[in-house]
């Protein structure tokens, strides 16, 4: 790391300490040169994900809105919302450590479907009824009966 104040290019790390819940290293740094300190911020650089739609369209993921569709899908329910960002942190990593920046939607939604469910069994009917376009009360019978047979 080069020096910002004498351009040296031999510094040494005299402490790192972990910054951002862990997300990111703040190191505290020395020149020999010159003899002063300054501080430097490692973070691993974040790959963008896009999702691919039904109609083939590509769009960037977006925490929010999966967020308003698992909010509305957990009304009155006993979830925290941390529970439902750990959730979507969770399912970002998953995405991301596949090595691949793309998902479809049907994949990502039966993602979430997989975590909702370890979550909240209301809230998982909720969300697979706009998530699977439920037409009638046979699709609920039948996402139900699904439900009790992975018991």
């Amino acid at each position: 790391m080069r020096c910002p104040f004498c351009g040296n290019l031999d510094t040494k790390v005299i402490d790192s300490r972990a910054f951002l819940e862990g997300n990111s290293i703040k190191r505290r740094r020395e020149c020999p040169s010159c003899e002063k300190r300054f501080t430097t911020y490692e973070k691993t650089e974040e790959t963008h994900i896009y999702v691919i739609k039904k109609s083939g369209g590509r769009e960037k993921f977006n925490r929010e809105k999966i967020m308003r569709g698992l909010s509305l899908a957990t009304i009155k329910r006993d979830v925290s919302r941390e529970a439902l960002e750990a959730m979507i942190l969770e399912i970002e990593k998953t995405i991301q450590n596949s090595l691949n920046n793309e998902i479809g939607s049907k994949e990502l939604g039966d993602i979430i479907l997989e975590k909702l469910i370890e979550i909240d069994e209301v809230a998982y009917v909720r969300f697979a009824s706009v998530y699977k376009d439920f037409k009638d009360v046979k699709s609920f019978l039948e996402i139900i009966e699904e439900m009790q047979k992975k018991r």
